[in-house]
């Protein structure tokens, strides 16, 4: 007899940044069920989002493609239809697909191969948030980022982000009940995402009070002149308003103070998921993965937010825990979230990992996982073209240097081993020059740079016009509209009271 195939559980945070977290080595923050995950799993040590922005790094988590090669530029670029993600290939492998929370889909498909969701999104599905590369200067202060997230921060008992977060903390506690007592015995893979600990940086007080703001670090690498930042970081602080002026530290202190409260908020969610599982009878073959879609550089270098390739913005913590499955440990090799999709296929046997409908480019890491290797040879890249922006920027790292491209900007390479905290550009130094060149053919190996910067510019003109066409006149929305029907749920009399009662009661498995 074939042996069950595992199900996934796929827990994903917003903004996270990987140094941030106590197993990555933080000593403030306090995040027990993380931890235990962590104890029981593989952690990633290098892991990098492949796009430091909410959407495009969400669209090439699933599809296991760059966002350039599919066109998800930016927050404001729709997700094609017609992309296969890992929800497709599992759904048609015999897997029961279902999303809870945030994914920030644009466009009119709000599903992209879920075969159920249990939330709206926490962010618009149109073109809205379009950048202009045109007008490098110009702020959409309707939606850009600025500094009150920071000026603001403290405890806070409600905001946008907690009403979502408490609605998919409990909505996906509840479903794992629901697989455990359904007749349908597919295995599942269950996306679980929540908003926090994006800004703005606020979280109720219970949280706020579990830190001594005395505790609370300030940021290792301080707050750099404005003419000593490279041009990226310089227009960076332009488009979140934070320019030249140097942030008090009571500001700085108030804010990760909030943000560490967000991240022991989202710790206790994921318990209860955690608890549920359990007591479901469903951990043992389950295998759990927890990740971010990118970080947030929280003040280091007087940086705020994300949308840099600097290592808060762009290394996410990347766990996959399942004790049956794959022996504790820690892995450097550095990986990236396109590589979710092919572990994926590999992990569960998917036929299609052989031959897949699109060509992926990520690598599985089933044989890092299960220690039959110790390292890939292949670079990890990421990309940025979105605000901030004025030409496509690749960020590229293989073995202990990252290097980071523009045709705007004069080249980063930093030794990340010598130099963690990014404060030497090799790139000028005379004896670094062929290493440099070595990275600019992976670079225009990856993608012709001057194609690509008018296939944005061509892109983001077309959403304009057509977001300016949608919002006059009658306006029909692509956001999703949850739908639960109401006539199946608890006691109707066209059920058997008997059979109810039965099917909905679990006897707890620990």
């Amino acid at each position: 007899m074939a042996e069950p195939k595992p199900n996934i559980l796929i827990i994903q945070a917003d903004q996270l940044a990987a140094p941030a977290l106590s197993c990555y080595g933080h000593k403030v923050t306090k995040t027990p069920n993380i931890d235990s995950l962590a104890e029981g799993g593989v952690i990633f040590d290098s892991a990098y989002c492949n796009n430091p922005l909410c959407a495009p790094s969400r669209f090439s988590m699933l599809s296991g493609q760059h966002s350039s090669k599919i066109g998800a530029y930016d927050n404001g670029a729709e997700f094609p239809a017609d992309i296969p993600t890992f929800a497709h290939y599992l759904r048609a492998n015999g897997y029961r697909t279902t999303l809870c929370g945030k994914m920030h889909f644009v466009g009119a498909d709000q599903l992209h191969g879920f075969e159920e969701r249990l939330t709206t999104d926490v962010y618009p599905a149109d073109h809205g948030w379009t950048p202009d590369w045109t007008r490098p200067t110009h702020r959409f202060d309707w939606w850009y980022h600025n500094m009150d997230s920071v000026y603001q921060a403290g405890p806070c008992e409600r905001t946008n982000q907690i009403d979502f977060d408490d609605e998919v903390g409990f909505l996906a506690e509840r479903h794992i009940y629901d697989l455990a007592r359904d007749n349908d015995k597919r295995p599942f893979c269950m996306a679980v995402s929540f908003t926090d600990p994006h800004d703005p940086y606020a979280c109720p007080k219970e949280y706020w009070d579990r830190y001594n703001h005395e505790d609370i670090d300030l940021p290792k690498v301080e707050h750099i002149d404005y003419e000593q930042c490279d041009p990226h970081s310089q227009r960076l602080r332009h488009a979140c308003k934070m320019d030249r002026q140097k942030i008090d530290e009571h500001y700085i202190r108030n804010a990760r103070h909030a943000y560490y409260g967000q991240i022991s908020y989202i710790d206790d969610k994921i318990g209860r998921i955690l608890k549920a599982l359990e007591h479901s009878g469903l951990k043992e073959n389950t295998v759990v993965i927890f990740t971010a879609d990118h970080g947030d550089m929280l003040g280091e270098r007087g940086l705020w937010y994300k949308m840099s390739f600097h290592e808060w913005s762009a290394r996410v913590p990347f766990i996959v825990s399942s004790p049956q499955f794959f022996q504790p440990g820690r892995i450097t090799t550095p990986v990236s979230l396109v590589d979710l999709l092919p572990t994926l296929l590999d992990l569960t046997a998917d036929p299609h990992m052989q031959d897949p409908a699109d060509r992926l480019d990520g690598n599985s890491l089933l044989t890092l996982l299960r220690g039959e290797a110790k390292e890939f040879k292949r670079p990890v890249i990421s990309e940025y073209l979105g605000e901030g922006a004025v030409a496509p920027m690749i960020m590229v790292r293989q073995g202990r240097y990252k290097y980071i491209h523009s045709p705007a900007d004069p080249p980063l390479l930093f030794d990340l081993e010598a130099d963690p905290d990014e404060l030497e550009n090799l790139a000028l130094e005379s004896g670094h020059h062929d290493l440099c060149l070595e990275f600019e053919k992976i670079i225009s190996e990856h993608q012709d740079l001057d194609e690509l910067n008018k296939d944005i510019l061509d892109s983001q003109k077309k959403r304009r016009l057509v977001f300016r066409a949608h919002m006059s006149g009658k306006h029909t929305s692509w956001d999703f509209q949850p739908v639960q029907d109401a006539s199946q749920k608890y006691m109707r009399n066209h059920l058997n009271l008997n059979d109810v009662e039965r099917c909905a009661r679990i006897t707890s498995k620990t």
